[in-house]
């Protein structure tokens, strides 16, 4: 007999399962898929549980924007590019899926590199220890080049780096994002951190041409953001501090100057958990009201899911 005194179990008191509210239920489980069939199919064998009905609920609520002529807008890291997803990202804007599109000096270095060259991703650790890292001539050349372009006709940064990639006709204009997103009338903003990109290490760097076409951006960004009270999409994919960053500022912005905004739909795709994102995209943003979800993955394989299953249940 122990000598410490004990609750006595007989005495709880129990209840019917019946009265009990369940948060699982048969119908919710997944369904077995079978071979041969369709995308569609296998996207209602899904669980209808946590992410599964997570993933659904994004779908269609990128569905509503698109009806309701509401901005859906794409923020992306360099990675995205840099794992091959500018094809899909492309044919997400033609089909209205992706109406606004941001990123910072990396994603731009990635896209004008693939559209000019076919490669792009250099070995670090190699040019780091020749002082050889990140000095490609012609790269540098372009995107400098597009800064003082854009300062010069008062164009975003994105927009004009779009309109130089179409103008110069690279073997690989098809897969350039920003070109892509030009000529679709889709706004593509940069916003660029002064020193993090090996464009402004080059001769032929302008600070004050950068800085003034990037801030062009944010105020088109804002712009965008501003319109996405009730129904409005926002998805940060792969950024970690850059992007969460700048449409937080946007949105105070926007708040501040055309009042409520609110009710509208953030997501986050990564493949880790990072702080920023949670609290910039996730959290804060839809204090007022509104919806959020997060999904952990592999990008090159969850942006395509994302864009297959809106084809799917959303085209004829």
């Amino acid at each position: 007999m122990s000598k410490y005194e004990k609750v006595d179990l007989s005495q709880v008191r129990t209840y019917s399962i019946d009265k009990r509210t369940s948060k699982i239920r048969v119908e919710n489980l997944a369904k077995v898929y079978e071979k041969g069939t369709s995308l569609a199919n296998f996207l209602k064998s899904l669980p209808n549980i946590l992410k599964g009905l997570e993933f659904r609920e994004l779908v269609a609520h990128i569905g509503n924007a698109r009806r309701n002529h509401k901005p859906i807008i794409f923020m992306f890291g360099a990675h995205v590019i840099k794992v091959g997803l500018s094809p899909v990202l492309i044919d997400m804007m033609k089909h209205g899926f992706i109406t606004a599109l941001a990123t910072h000096g990396a994603g731009a270095i990635h896209d004008v590199e693939l559209s000019y060259f076919g490669h792009t991703s250099e070995d670090v650790v190699k040019g780091l220890a020749d002082g050889t890292f990140g000095m490609v001539e012609e790269t540098g050349k372009i995107i400098n080049g597009a800064a003082e372009q854009a300062t010069a006709e008062g164009l975003g940064y994105g927009e004009s780096l779009g309109k130089r990639i179409i103008e110069d006709r690279p073997p690989n204009l098809d897969i350039s994002l920003l070109a892509n997103a030009y000529s679709l009338d889709v706004p593509v903003t940069l916003h660029v951190a002064l020193g993090t990109d090996i464009t402004h290490q080059q001769p032929t760097v302008n600070g004050a041409a950068i800085g003034k076409a990037s801030l062009t951006d944010f105020q088109i960004f804002t712009r965008v953001v501003s319109q996405i009270n009730e129904g409005g999409v926002v998805i940060n994919c792969g950024s970690s501090v850059i992007l969460p960053e700048v449409f937080l500022k946007a949105l105070t912005v926007a708040r501040n100057l055309f009042g409520e905004i609110k009710n509208f739909v953030t997501a986050n795709f990564d493949m880790f958990t990072h702080y920023r994102p949670a609290v910039n995209v996730l959290q804060r943003p839809i204090h007022q009201g509104g919806h959020s979800y997060q999904f952990i993955g592999h990008h090159e394989i969850m942006i395509p899911l994302l864009a297959a299953s809106l084809k799917e249940n959303l085209l004829p």
